[in-house]
């Protein structure tokens, strides 16, 4: 399945990137190539060297720190992890990145250079569709919010209307 997103454009950055986004079994490196190695790949066989150089251009791009591209993402600080996720599919063909709370549970510092990419890749045209409980994130990042309560649109807000009170009000039904 993972191939298949891949390769209809889609990028996806889950809430739970410990239970659901990394594989530990894998290093950094592999964990950052997972959707293009296929496509690296020549006659069904891995090629090492465009695979490292690949991994080491992400690595830098994202400020990835680690000891070498080859150590489990259990060795990185969870801010590093969510780059890691999040550098596996900010790729220039991804046309919509799906991102579940993709600051959750990371330093302040790390969160900004999150948005930052975020902002970025909306920038270059990616189609960002982004859920977070975090109203200033929402706010920053946002062209858009719609607002769900209970299973039901409640709302959407956009340009002036897009604010915290206009979400709170719809989130509350008042």
């Amino acid at each position: 399945p993972t191939h298949e997103i891949a390769r209809a454009g889609i990028g996806y950055v889950p809430e739970d990137r410990r239970l659901q986004g990394l594989f530990f079994q894998l290093g950094v490196d592999e964990n950052l190539l997972v959707p293009v190695m296929p496509r690296l790949a020549v006659g069904g066989l891995r090629r090492a060297r465009s695979e490292r150089a690949l991994a080491a251009s992400r690595i830098r791009e994202f400020q990835i720190k680690t000891a070498d591209p080859a150590d489990t993402p259990g060795t990185l600080s969870g801010g590093n992890q969510q780059k890691v996720l999040i550098a596996r599919w900010m790729a220039p063909d991804v046309k919509l990145l799906l991102l579940d709370e993709p600051t959750r549970g990371i330093d302040v510092g790390t969160k900004a250079e999150i948005c930052r990419l975020i902002r970025a890749a909306a920038d270059r045209g990616t189609a960002v569709l982004l859920v977070s409980s975090e109203m200033p994130e929402l706010l920053a990042l946002s062209d858009r919010v719609a607002v769900l309560c209970e299973g039901r649109l409640m709302g959407d807000l956009a340009g002036e209307q897009l604010s915290q009170a206009g979400v709170l009000r719809l989130a509350t039904g008042s």
